[in-house]
């Protein structure tokens, strides 16, 4: 800790090579394992298309709170006293929103609103510093400044309006913080996040997410009379997992946010910024998706809504990679894109057609689907036949 200092500019020439996340951000990541858990809590208890769109609108701002103070500390982080209190106060938000998530879509709403309303306050009030001691940044931090605090002032408002009047605010002020982060180009270019530093910061959000989908096993597990197809789906659900896993930061350190020019690399960061969203989404989708699928009658086939969460959270995991494959935040390889858009496209059917499959099968065949990826990497790298 470096006492009461000022905040500093973490990148351009001041940047650090290699840079890893601190200590206080990884104690920051603790409160969304809670917030991620409660999140999939929630659609576990409602699996339907209503429950996963009210899943997606709760999941948005959490994930949204952590995007804030993940930039704010790729560029400006100084670990000074000031900054450790208001990420402990960020902190506190977020456990707010997390104890709002069960309900969050009715009785609880106003809580939550409140709760989100005060982790961009807060944020705010890091950017207010920067406005204040960095001058080269001033334009940028200005201009965050006025849009998320309109943003956080709807949100506030909303605790005191009506349902649905409440949710049509917080979109509003959601569309509100995505265009304020979107219409910073000519500030952004000057400003690029650091490239290492943030990759290993979506990671670690990444292995947040992931690890629902491990809790799913245990807990399916555990709750369930113990039999010889439940303990197959559940090493099944584990290897989708671990196939997840492994194509994902297998290729995360092939990116081309390194020596791109900066008008480029502005749009890479959106790219990687909201291909990210739709990947946690689909990977915290699969991690319900495997505990519905071992808690089923092992005798019965897999009913629609649970069959349709399984193959579409996987789904949307490999569609997003195919994306970012694409565009190369992650390895560019279109081959690899193809691939990952390909075994998307053969969920979404097996979803489809699947009516009559007893949930060892369909989540067998998703963990097929996921271990040819891995293997379709490791032949792709000419790893698969290396000689020791």
């Amino acid at each position: 800790m470096k006492g009461l200092q000022i905040p500093r500019l973490r990148i351009g020439e001041e940047a650090e090579e290699n840079r890893h996340a601190t200590w206080l951000e990884l104690f920051y990541d603790l409160v969304f394992v809670v917030a991620v858990s409660q999140i999939a809590h929630y659609l576990q208890q409602d699996v339907s298309l209503k429950g996963f769109l009210g899943f997606v609108f709760l999941f948005i701002p959490v994930w949204w709170a952590w995007i804030g103070t993940t930039f704010y500390a790729n560029r400006f982080d100084s670990d000074d006293i000031k900054h450790r209190l208001l990420t402990g106060l960020q902190m506190l938000a977020v456990a707010a929103l997390a104890v709002n998530i069960h309900h969050g879509l009715g009785e609880t709403s106003v809580g939550f609103a409140i709760a989100y309303a005060a982790t961009r306050f807060v944020l705010v009030l890091e950017y207010l510093r920067v406005i204040k001691h960095i001058p080269q940044a001033r334009g940028l931090a200005t201009h965050y400044c006025t849009g998320f605090s309109i943003a956080a002032v709807l949100w506030l408002v909303s605790a005191f309006v009506p349902i649905p009047i409440r949710f049509v605010l917080w979109g509003l002020g959601l569309v509100i913080d995505f265009s304020t982060v979107i219409t910073t180009k000519r500030f952004q270019i000057a400003l690029l996040p650091h490239p290492e530093h943030l990759p290993e910061r979506f990671g670690l959000f990444t292995i947040i997410v992931l690890g629902e989908a491990i809790i799913a096993v245990v807990n399916g597990v555990s709750e369930q009379k113990w039999d010889v197809q439940s303990a197959i789906s559940a090493v099944f659900g584990f290897s989708i997992a671990f196939g997840l896993w492994w194509i994902y930061f297998e290729n995360v350190t092939g990116s081309v946010l390194q020596g791109t020019g900066a008008n480029k690399k502005i749009g890479l960061f959106q790219v990687w910024l909201y291909g990210h969203l739709l990947l946690v989404i689909g990977l915290a989708t699969t991690g319900v998706g495997v505990e519905h699928v071992i808690m089923s009658d092992a005798n019965q086939a897999l009913p629609t809504p649970q069959r349709w969460l399984i193959c579409g959270g996987v789904a949307l995991c490999l569609l997003s990679l195919s994306i970012l494959h694409r565009t190369g935040i992650i390895f560019k390889c279109k081959v690899r894109a193809k691939y990952r858009l390909g075994a998307a496209a053969i969920l979404i059917f097996l979803a489809v057609v699947g009516i009559s499959l007893q949930p060892v099968v369909v989540i067998g065949l998703i963990a097929v689907v996921c271990a040819t990826q891995v293997i379709e990497d490791l032949y792709q790298s000419g790893e698969l036949f290396a000689s020791k």
